[in-house]
């Protein structure tokens, strides 16, 4: 299974992309899609296009996105919002299942706190993808987010083969 994972924002959304197979996880790719200050519909455009084209170049089988962290700058969040949308949308289209994630629930399952730092996250992520090269904060928050995903859907997989089992 490949997963993409995204830290959705406006001026800079993460991605990463990493393979499962059985319990091994292996780093593909990750990297920041970012925008220009401007016209706003003109940044969703751009930010549309190039997560288009990680989702073509790197083939997900499943999406996780980060929720939106609400602030105290309404007009930020809604922001954020829109740049999350566009972060849902566009695995979407491909007809990729996209799961969301608290920030919280990500931190967690990565690092073991939920109130976790940005330098503890981009720390696990490397020792759980050695010798990954990280874009950057952003680029290593997705990677955590596929991570989190990753470990979820095998759970899952595990939950339905039990419970199919028994019947």
């Amino acid at each position: 299974m490949r997963v993409i994972g995204f830290d959705p924002g406006l001026r800079r959304t993460g991605w990463g992309v990493v393979d499962v197979a059985g319990s091994r996880l292996s780093h593909v790719a990750n990297g920041v899609c970012a925008t220009e200050r401007g016209e706003l519909a003109l940044r969703l455009v751009r930010l549309h296009e190039q997560i288009e084209r990680v989702v073509l170049q790197y083939r997900p089988d499943q999406a996780a996105v980060e929720h939106t962290f609400v602030n105290k700058d309404a007009a930020g969040t809604l922001k954020l919002g829109q740049a999350r949308a566009i972060s849902l949308l566009v695995p979407a289209q491909h007809g990729i299942p996209v799961a969301e994630y608290a920030p919280n629930a990500v931190k967690k399952a990565v690092v073991g706190v939920g109130h976790a730092g940005k330098v503890q996250i981009q720390h696990m992520v490397r020792l759980l993808l050695p010798g990954v090269e990280l874009a950057g904060a952003d680029a290593a928050d997705a990677l955590a987010v596929a991570i989190c995903h990753a470990w979820a859907a095998a759970a899952g997989s595990r939950l339905a083969k039990a419970l199919e089992a028994a019947q």
